[in-house]
């Protein structure tokens, strides 16, 4: 078998061959940096990640809301499940007076 003498150089060679062959890509303007959050969105994003994380690990180790409740001190437990009654409740709509 015969083979070509095909060295690094020649390699380089032939890869700057094929950068020069391929277009520029085309500058874009940076990204705006994002505002800073307020308090209360910095909280409720806190909250809202944490949420993820918390549902994320009950459902990966099957967990129920009883087994969650158990879990913490029974004062604790039952103000979580009062949270959970409340938030499930629907809010009465507020109307608008429209008598002036």
């Amino acid at each position: 078998m015969s083979s070509k003498s095909y060295d690094f150089r020649q390699f380089q060679a032939e890869l700057a061959a094929l950068d020069q062959t391929k277009p520029e890509p085309r500058q874009t303007k940076p990204e705006p940096k994002p505002k800073p959050l307020g308090k209360k969105a910095a909280e409720a994003a806190r909250v809202a990640r944490a949420r993820e994380e918390f549902l994320a690990l009950r459902e990966r180790h099957q967990l129920s809301v009883a087994d969650v409740v158990a879990f913490f001190p029974e004062e604790e437990g039952i103000a979580y499940l009062q949270q959970l009654l409340v938030a499930s409740e629907r809010k009465p709509r507020k109307r608008k007076n429209t008598l002036a």
